[in-house]
């Protein structure tokens, strides 16, 4: 919640400069604003390759059936739900949202102080190859020294993320926020924040709402006692902003919806790692108002948006456990499916950091979902082998 405080602060500061500051204090935030922005480009594509690969390997062993089924219910709940999202924000901010006033003449632009350019040290698309043939890859061989590579560059990429690039980010929306003021374009920004914010909560509810009563009813559970015991974990979550930090109490609530106890020891972590749908809808809806507010990205048809919601629900492997993480492992593909440039990358990381407590919440309220379904596939074989034995 701090670092959200200081995203707002970051904003408003950014918006007083921009309009009321000498040039050379808008040089200087737009100057960190490169810095961050040339470091931020150059950490996306390591955080895909040692987050999926580290998680693609860690994946359980020995699971049977039940770890590709909750894969699968994780992977299709995501994809669902971002679909909806597209839908709902297409036809809503579309029809709301109005695009950004044209910039000053890039002679009057001011710029910032140095020029710098970090190319990374491989694609996205390279990454995400790479991460996929050496996750798979140690998976089968089991082999431990790659393992231990993946394990190691997930722990350093989670150092400079929670010690420089998260604790730089309200400087950096600082400077792309004066620039905006000091263009001209940024009241037109603003008044998009708040519809897109309240339309991502108002998703994550009704999906978790979809959820729950597809489950209830062909499970033969009622959908209002199995959302209100899993209430407990969602408001942990607004508080803990972690999928990792709220499992505890995830797990507590899952097993008081008649989940076996073995099945939710062994779904909910899973799913906190693999099934991100409120993240999914959160940063489709985002994407989609940040095309509606840009010049030059024209918001999409559906089956134009479909492959980035496909390969977003499998970067959302890659989704640290930081505050933001989500949207940090993200970036890569905005950048080269939709092709939102810095400025739009920052918009995505201001609006999805307000409510990012949402999207962990409605993350982990789903999880309880999937758990009820693997319960009644791990039952199915038992049941089977009764009737069996019986006849």
């Amino acid at each position: 919640m701090k670092l959200i405080l200081k995203l707002i602060a970051g904003i408003l500061i950014g918006i007083l400069l921009g309009f009321f500051a000498p040039d050379a204090i808008i040089r200087v935030l737009l100057t960190i604003k490169l810095l961050g922005g040339q470091l931020i480009g150059f950490t996306i594509p390591l955080i895909i390759l040692f987050y999926i690969t580290s998680g693609i390997a860690s994946l359980p062993k020995n699971s049977g059936s039940l770890l590709g089924k909750t894969v699968a219910l994780s992977y299709g709940s995501t994809i669902i739900a971002g679909s909806l999202a597209f839908i709902v924000a297409s036809t809503v901010i579309g029809t709301m949202a109005e695009p950004a006033a044209a910039a000053a003449d890039s002679a009057e632009k001011l710029t910032s102080f140095i020029t710098l350019e970090v190319p990374p040290l491989f694609g996205v698309m390279t990454a995400l190859a790479t991460a996929f043939l050496f996750g798979l890859g140690i998976s089968i061989t089991d082999s431990k020294p790659l393992k231990t590579i993946a394990e190691d560059g997930r722990r350093i990429i989670d150092l400079l993320l929670s010690n420089i690039i998260i604790p730089l980010l309200p400087f950096y929306i600082a400077g792309v926020f004066a620039e905006m003021a000091a263009e001209g374009t940024v009241f037109s920004t603003l008044k998009t924040f708040g519809l897109v914010l309240a339309l991502a909560i108002f998703m994550h509810w009704v999906w978790i709402t979809i959820q729950y009563t597809v489950t209830g009813l062909a499970l033969g559970h009622s959908p209002l006692k199995l959302i209100k015991n899993m209430m407990p974990a969602y408001f942990t979550a607004i508080g803990t902003m972690s999928s990792a930090a709220t499992i505890p109490v995830t797990l507590r609530q899952t097993k008081q919806n008649n989940v076996d106890e073995a099945i939710a020891n062994f779904t909910i972590p899973l799913c906190a790692t693999i099934h991100l749908s409120g993240s999914t809808i959160t940063l489709v809806t985002c994407s989609t108002a940040v095309m509606a507010l840009s010049q030059h990205i024209a918001i999409p048809s559906l089956f134009e948006m479909l492959p980035f919601i496909m390969m977003l629900g499998v970067t959302m492997i890659a989704a640290p456990g930081a505050p933001g993480g989500a949207v940090m492992a993200a970036l890569g593909l905005m950048a080269t499916m939709l092709g939102f440039g810095e400025a739009e990358l920052a918009l995505m990381i201001a609006l999805y950091m307000a409510q990012d407590s949402f999207g962990t919440a409605c993350n982990i309220t789903g999880d309880g979902a999937i758990s009820l379904w693997v319960n009644k596939f791990a039952k199915q074989p038992q049941a089977q082998a009764i009737e069996q034995t019986d006849s």
